[in-house]
């Protein structure tokens, strides 16, 4: 099984959730945190599950997230 790693920007980040609902292992969810701008940004909740589809990277509309993979 493939292993991912995402990072999220999270100044870039508007808390939109679009990669949260994307995401098919529900790695993501919202943190309790404000980033600079006020928005509560995406943070991987179970980086463990993550298989580096890159759906997440995909849908985010402010370019806030970068997948890598291992296979």
């Amino acid at each position: 099984m493939p292993k991912g790693k995402v990072v999220i920007d999270k100044e870039k980040c508007k808390g939109c959730e679009l990669c949260i609902a994307t995401c098919p292992k529900k790695v993501l969810g919202l943190s309790e945190d404000f980033n600079t701008k006020g928005y509560r940004y995406s943070t991987p909740l179970h980086p463990e599950e993550c298989i580096g589809c890159g759906f997440c990277a995909m849908m985010c509309p402010d370019v806030a997230i970068e997948v890598y993979r291992e296979d």
